[in-house]
């Protein structure tokens, strides 16, 4: 058996990290999680906001008869994007991809929904880049569009540019402020360690949650950032909240599934998580569980989640999915190292972000080559981001280079931090511990 990473528990465990980040352009859609309002008369154009609120299907039948509504297909690339995050299905984006050009082809000039929209897209896609681009295209037709100010945040954090993220969260929230913005504010506090400010900002957020959708949002957020701190217990009122609003989401029942692993009770986690990848097959969830299984002395089922990584990797190609930071971590511990390290390297020279330096860490450390990741890892702790798989990650790297005191310190950090960070991660760095302190 590989020895365990912790990066599976990482992946979309962090506050908003990316995947729910993006859930935030469903709060600027619409109450998801309440029925969706009622079609508009087969004879009438969509007004904007309200077909931010439809879903994909009454979009269809609308454009049937309204073809020529630029507001209604940028709704409807809006509504595959969301559709496509909450089931992990990627062929979902050329679909978006398409919906959202032909929005641009009926109204080239002052059309900033369809702009917001290809931005959100090209951020589902992991192309930041492109994401940055088209968000400052968007607010220069409307600098107060709620979208385009969130993925403008969004695609600055993915890039790594974390002081400009920053200021873009203050002028977001100077110009609309929000659920979206504020969640992204919190983030944005949580990369720099400021974890106290991070649920400040959060419980605010909260306390202007009118809607079910808004308020299981929120509280999943609470309970994400409680988890990532050891916070069990905590973590787990706040999920028990969020799905008290919205039975059935899949963010607040898979923190409660990390908080459940956290009190010990793996199999009930395991349980959980499998009726989540049933519904959103995404690579953590399905690394999360085949390390739930590897820790309960289920080998076989294990393999058979890693397995089915590679197979949304394929899928996520073919669906125009940048899935390398997704690869490098899944096979750095479970699947192939070689192209673990390809991976992490591609994605690397893209964007320096700390979770682009810990990946490529992680996988120079699990190819044999330490020293030259140490830099590395200690570039993905340096914001302050108090992430115990880094920590974990940084000391055993710490530990194969020779250095045992900083070893001893990193991996004590990361136990103390959130001494469940992940079932096979959590073990090794006790074990790698006790070894260093009998040495």
């Amino acid at each position: 058996m590989t020895h365990p990473t912790g990066s599976a528990w990482r992946l979309g465990a962090g506050v908003v990290a990316l995947a729910f980040v993006l859930t935030a352009a469903g709060a600027v859609m619409g109450d998801t999680g309440v029925a969706p309002a009622a079609p508009a008369a087969a004879g009438a154009a969509v007004a904007p906001g309200a077909a931010a609120r439809l879903g994909v299907r009454p979009l269809q039948a609308h454009l049937k008869a309204q073809p020529k509504d630029a507001g209604a297909w940028a709704a409807l690339g809006a509504a595959y994007v969301e559709e496509a995050r909450v089931s992990g299905d990627p062929s979902r984006y050329p679909q978006a991809e398409q919906a959202l050009a032909r929005s641009l082809r009926l109204r080239a000039d002052d059309n900033a929904e369809a702009l917001a929209g290809r931005a959100a897209l090209a951020a589902a896609r992991h192309d930041f880049t492109a994401a940055l681009g088209d968000a400052d295209r968007a607010l220069a037709v409307n600098p107060y569009s709620e979208r385009g100010l969130s993925v403008r945040i969004d695609a600055l954090v993915e890039l790594g540019r974390y002081p400009q993220a920053l200021d873009a969260a203050k002028q977001a929230d100077a110009r609309r402020p929000g659920i979206p913005v504020f969640t992204r504010f919190a983030y944005v506090h949580e990369l720099r360690g400021d974890t106290k400010e991070a649920r400040r900002v959060l419980e605010l957020a909260r306390g202007s949650a009118s809607t079910r959708a808004d308020i299981a949002y929120t509280e999943t957020a609470l309970g994400q950032l409680a988890w990532s701190q050891g916070e069990y217990d905590r973590a787990l009122r706040h999920c028990a909240q969020a799905l008290k609003a919205a039975p059935g989401n899949l963010e607040a029942r898979e923190c409660r599934a990390r908080s459940t692993a956290g009190k010990g009770d793996l199999t009930g986690a395991a349980r959980e998580f499998e009726a989540i990848v049933d519904q959103s097959p995404l690579p953590g969830r399905l690394m999360a569980l085949g390390e739930l299984y590897d820790a309960v002395g289920r080998p076989g089922p294990a393999r058979q989640q890693y397995a089915v990584v590679g197979t949304w990797t394929g899928l996520a190609r073919a669906g125009g999915v940048n899935p390398d930071l997704d690869t490098a971590l899944a096979a750095a511990d479970h699947g192939d190292r070689a192209e673990a390290l390809r991976a992490a390297r591609a994605e690397w020279q893209r964007r320096r972000t700390v979770h682009t330096e810990d990946a490529l860490a992680w996988a120079l450390h699990r190819a044999g080559r330490s020293e030259e990741a140490l830099p590395h890892a200690r570039a993905a702790t340096a914001t302050g981001y108090r992430n115990a798989a880094f920590l974990y990650h940084r000391g055993m790297i710490e530990s194969a280079t020779g250095a045992g005191p900083a070893a001893r310190a990193s991996l004590t950090r990361a136990l103390a931090l959130n001494p469940a960070f992940s079932p096979l991660g959590a073990r090794e760095a006790r074990r790698a511990l006790d070894a260093l302190e009998a040495s």
